[in-house]
């Protein structure tokens, strides 16, 4: 797959895009870790922003959940390290919330 040719004016557009998504996530993760916003609210959530966070760095932002305990409950709920959130099927997110409930 060949990378698109794009004009000055249209890489500046994405790249302030891509800077945007990435600020978004990053107060979403630390409003997960104060506990402000709900793992429910994040998988019923249709929001780009969550939509492509990896399920590995969703768990971690959570409380008491860190690098070893997040990745035990992907290996037990059957979810892939690469996998993002819009990428669960609804079973993986009921286990999920399972799991962390």
């Amino acid at each position: 797959m060949a990378i698109p040719k794009l004009s000055p004016e249209e890489r500046a557009k994405a790249l302030a895009k891509a800077q945007k998504i990435r600020s978004e996530r990053m107060e979403a993760r630390k409003q997960l870790k104060s506990g402000a916003l709900t793992l429910e609210a994040v998988l019923a959530s249709e929001d780009e922003v969550f939509a492509k966070m990896r399920v590995k760095y969703l768990l971690e932002s959570l409380p008491q959940v860190g690098k070893i305990t997040a990745a035990k409950i992907m290996e037990e709920v059957g979810i892939d390290d690469a996998r993002r959130v819009q990428g669960l099927g609804n079973r993986q997110k009921a286990a999920l919330l399972e799991k962390l409930s």
